[in-house]
């Protein structure tokens, strides 16, 4: 019998053990090579594991199991004959018998139990006692009538204990009666959550995280996205969106802010000489953050062509630990859940994240005029033991001219050659 052992293999440098997530086939189950038959939570990402070979698989490995990468979880007899249809193998048919069976004496049975329990509530009388003056006390002011609480203390006094868990009566119900559903639900958090957790207190506990915030005018932006949506669409196959504006305004901010493109290891500072911004992407698994690479090179088409890609990569559950691994910046956009404003919390090692946020029609004082305007917050938070207030504001400044002025600013004076029309 010719039998695989199917091992975890390494989902990225660094990654010594992973967490059975789900398995997506049964034990038993006929699967063909590279069928998706589990999905693997590694501290970075979710990441779906192939049958290496068609046959009949047996899990070594339990669903929430911790395995390390090399580590068997699964077998596959590759020489065992396919199921007509590619159903389960029928050495599961026994258990289809006999389930009507081992159902039919719970249906007898049950019946009586469950009466004389009923039966016993309904007609129950409490013994009641005079209550203490402490549990009369509480009784009154919670509304509560002495001869509705059984008393636990010698010949049923009603003791300060038995008041304090007496419940107050619902609306037409005696003390008795439910108030609603006092039911919890445990689960366990994913590989990926506890990374994010430990990593978001290690953040806030080990850099002198400070934020500043400032505002910009949406309107050039757009009156361009108006103008040209339907025209880059047609010839990129691609939206425009605001995300491309705000790429190219944070790559030249960092740029003139060579500092705010940096990062801390021990007693050293290291500034990049490229700006790899990493994009906060929302998906099924949490918040992800795939990496641009050199997005100070990209065009807008360039730009919206990536973040598209790498968003639907995310959704598809499809990205792989490379693709999210280094960036020197990251943008977040709380603004499609409709935040207003927010503090953001720097994705380590980097040393700032830019916040967006909604956008909201504000009247804004304008050459003396009060106009309305499209205006979102943007909020900047940074470690201050690298990037001082200066730099900080001084970069976020240079973030808000960019996006007030597209025109000049980002595209060179030329709307419809930066949009390659």
């Amino acid at each position: 019998m010719s039998v695989l052992e199917m091992k975890v293999p390494s989902p990225g440098e660094s990654i010594t053990e992973v967490e059975i997530a789900t398995w997506l086939v049964k034990d038993g189950d006929y699967v063909e090579k590279d069928q998706p038959i589990a999905e693997v939570d590694s501290d970075k990402a979710t990441l779906e594991l192939p049958a290496e070979q068609s046959g009949i698989i047996t899990l070594k490995a339990e669903e929430g199991d911790v395995v390390q990468v090399g580590q068997v979880v699964c077998l596959i007899d590759m020489d065992a004959p396919k199921p007509a249809g590619g159903s389960a193998p029928a050495a599961e048919a026994p258990k289809k018998e006999e389930a009507p069976k081992a159902a039919e004496p719970a249906k007898q049975e049950a019946p009586k139990p469950a009466a004389q329990p009923v039966a016993a509530a309904a007609t129950q009388t409490y013994a009641t006692g005079a209550p203490s003056p402490a549990a009369k006390k509480i009784l009154d002011e919670k509304g509560i009538d002495a001869g509705q609480v059984s008393g636990s203390g010698r010949d049923g006094r009603i003791t300060k204990t038995d008041a304090e868990l007496a419940a107050v009566p619902a609306m037409g119900g005696s003390a008795l009666s439910a108030t609603g559903s006092r039911s919890t639900t445990t689960t366990k958090l994913s590989v990926l959550r506890r990374k994010v957790a430990q990593r978001l207190v290690s953040v806030k506990n080990e850099t002198a995280m400070l934020t500043t915030f400032n505002e910009v005018d949406m309107s050039e932006i757009f009156r361009i996205r108006k103008q040209y949506k339907d025209e880059f669409a047609q010839k990129h196959g691609i939206g425009l969106g605001f995300m491309s504006f705000f790429t190219k305004a944070v790559t030249r901010a960092l740029q003139m802010y060579p500092d705010v493109n940096a990062s801390i290891d021990g007693d050293f500072k290291i500034n990049y000489d490229f700006c790899d911004i990493s994009v906060a992407v929302s998906g099924p698994k949490g918040l992800m953050v795939p990496v641009l690479r050199n997005a100070e090179n990209m065009t807008f088409r360039g730009v919206e062509a990536n973040i598209k890609n790498l968003a639907e990569r995310v959704r598809d559950g499809k990205i792989t630990v490379d693709e999210m691994t280094g960036g020197t910046f990251t943008i977040t956009n709380g603004g499609v859940f409709g935040s207003m404003l927010s503090t953001p919390i720097i994705n380590p090692p980097q040393s700032a994240i830019l916040g967006m946020h909604n956008i909201i029609q504000r009247p804004v004082a304008v050459d003396g005029q009060v106009v309305i305007r499209p205006m979102m917050y943007v909020a900047m938070s940074y470690d201050h033991r690298i990037i001082d207030g200066r730099e900080s504001v001084g970069f976020l400044v240079a973030v808000k001219e960019g996006i007030d002025n597209p025109v000049e600013i980002l595209m060179g004076g030329d709307e419809r050659k930066a949009l390659e029309l």
